[in-house]
């Protein structure tokens, strides 16, 4: 599973995007950009989820002109992490999204944020759905 991320040069600086996740960073270069958004997105999951498991990983491919991809070794955490980002830009809490799934518990929801649940791109994509009807899907399989 990957992410996909935008870079651009403005000016002296090289400015990444990885707009799902809604977090944008920059650097003099356009290595030290995509290390930032590397670290970025590591550092914003850790104060998520607390303390992540050492052998956690962040990587970034760089595909040269204007896009980059972001994996993970671990696919469920991350796609967790993007569940809450969008919740959040959607302006919904964890109850908000429970009733658009027509669920009585919002803790069954709160599940797949946490990370607790493996789920399939068809449940993936019905979470997605809750929480913003109108965004047409961001991952792509690799």
């Amino acid at each position: 599973m990957e992410l996909e991320g935008k870079i651009w040069k403005e000016g002296r600086f090289w400015i990444v995007e990885v707009s799902c996740l809604n977090v944008t960073s920059q650097g003099k270069t356009r290595k030290e950009a995509l290390l930032m958004i590397q670290d970025a997105v590591f550092e914003l999951m850790k104060s998520y989820f607390g303390r992540l498991s050492k052998k956690f990983k962040i990587t970034v491919h760089d595909f040269k002109k204007d896009s980059f991809g972001l994996t993970s070794n671990d696919n469920k955490l991350l796609l967790s992490f993007l569940l809450i980002r969008q919740r959040e830009e959607s302006g919904l809490s964890i109850r908000d999204v429970a009733a658009r799934l027509e669920s009585k518990s919002p803790n069954s929801y709160a599940q797949y944020e946490k990370g607790m649940i493996n789920f399939s791109i068809d449940q993936y994509e019905k979470l997605m759905h809750a929480i913003n009807p109108k965004r047409t899907s961001i991952l792509r399989v690799i």
